[in-house]
């Protein structure tokens, strides 16, 4: 039986070389499912990651991968069970004994979307069937707070506390612990060196973590997976490349900048005359550590960096929780062609586990194909899957659901096993620098 929610509108997966993409995976989903299942035997996935796509119609490629998602409430609840089941699978591999699971939010008391997701995300491992409950790093947090969300339910935060070598709150000690709490501000001192479950490790907070890293897992995957069923894997790869250290304020290391800029636009308009594309190349300068939209610009010309006026140079030095932004990284610009009711639109991929638990449509009526979406004005659309956007239909039509999602899910879950290999990278550095 379909679902009452309607699929929007998608332009590109009606038309044109994506179509032949999205034929071409159905065509080896096999072959694919076994590699990916090969894989993530190899290198266990995250407990959790989102995955923001842009959709060219000649090109599908991820362009951020999220390891502290915060937008489970967008979610369709249809796909609710999906999750709850993929949950159950998560936390048994990670730390099989656990009745509990400890969250730790951001600090974000006032911010009720982030609150309706960290809601959702609970209400989710309760289904599973765990306890849950969530401890607080926010200073302000001293006592049991309930807070009224706009949904009518209402989240407790607890200020976390420490015993020994184990974080909790209240007698609520478990040995699963779910950060959803990107760490922009830090590693805090309260979990180091706890000898419980951190879902994900310190290593992998924004306050060590690097794009480029992660962009540098994510063309291997790519490319391996590529060699498996013989596309090009530019179909599937934005071209990324850090430029060190630049000072906006004080132009230094602006010329560096440029120079980047001008090679990965170079090799991008090379790409484009091989296979035909009538677009005008442009690339994304962003900050090489961060989330939340900061720090991030769309230029099609070096000149363009070394034009900037101080309000520009201004919004690239700021990042959450106030940091300074220093190390960038220029990435390859994939325009986004898909529309919801006429306005701009780029899909956003949820997994838990290796597991696709469904998605939604970031939209943005003030924005371009060349424009970062995830800004002020934004609104979201859950997509609707008639399965996980896992197993595909062979029988029926690639635009066809669950079909036409089915290449999102492959994309996603290649950063998805990308982040994979940067975990396993991060613990096998920690445990090197023990050892000196």
């Amino acid at each position: 039986m379909p679902h009452a929610y309607q699929v929007p509108h998608l332009k590109t997966a009606l038309k044109g070389p994506l179509l032949e993409l999205e034929s071409h995976l159905l065509d080896h989903s096999v072959a694919i499912e076994a590699w990916f299942r090969q894989q993530f035997r190899d290198t266990p996935a995250p407990f959790y990651a989102s995955v923001d796509l842009r959709n060219a119609g000649y090109k599908l490629a991820p362009v951020d991968t999220n390891l502290f998602p915060a937008g489970f409430n967008n979610l369709h609840p249809d796909l609710r069970p999906l999750a709850v089941q993929a949950t159950q699978n998560a936390i048994t591999q990670a730390c099989p004994v656990t009745d509990g699971v400890l969250i730790i939010p951001e600090n974000h008391t006032r911010n009720m979307y982030y609150l309706e997701n960290l809601c959702t995300l609970k209400e989710i491992i309760e289904n599973a069937g765990y306890e849950v409950h969530i401890g607080s790093l926010n200073p302000e947090v001293v006592e049991s707070t309930d807070i009224s969300l706009p949904s009518g339910k209402t989240l407790r935060l607890k200020p976390l506390k420490r015993q020994g070598e184990r974080v909790g709150v209240d007698d609520f000690f478990p040995c699963a612990v779910l950060l959803n709490n990107d760490l922009s501000g830090g590693r805090p001192a309260i979990l180091e060196n706890i000898e419980q479950t951190l879902l994900p490790p310190l290593e992998l907070g924004w306050a060590t973590r690097y794009k480029t890293h992660h962009f540098m897992h994510y063309a291997d995957v790519a490319k391996s997976l590529a060699e498996l069923v013989d596309i090009d894997p530019w179909l599937i790869t934005p071209e990324s490349v850090q430029c060190g250290e630049v000072d906006f304020k004080n132009h230094t290391g602006l010329d560096r900048l440029a120079e980047t800029v001008n090679q990965v636009l170079a090799k991008t308009e090379a790409y484009y005359h091989t296979h035909d594309i009538d677009c005008k190349p442009f690339v994304i300068i962003k900050s090489d550590s961060g989330t939340y939209g900061m720090a991030i610009m769309s230029v099609y010309n070096a000149q363009d960096v070394l034009n900037l006026n101080r309000k520009q140079r201004n919004k690239m030095t700021s990042a959450k929780e106030g940091l300074s932004v220093n190390t960038m990284l220029v990435q390859e610009g994939v325009y986004t062609f898909e529309t919801v009711d006429e306005a701009v639109a780029e899909p956003v991929v949820y997994m838990i586990h290796n597991h696709v638990v469904g998605g939604f449509y970031r939209i943005h009526t003030g924005k371009t194909a060349t424009d970062n979406l995830n800004s002020p004005g934004m609104h979201f659309e859950p997509m609707s899957f008639q399965q996980s956007g896992v197993i595909p239909d062979q029988t029926q039509e690639p635009d066809a659901e669950p079909n036409r999602f089915y290449a999102y899910g492959v994309v996603a879950r290649l950063a998805l096993l990308a982040a994979a290999r940067e975990i396993q990278s991060a613990k096998k550095s920690s445990l090197e620098s023990i050892k000196d």
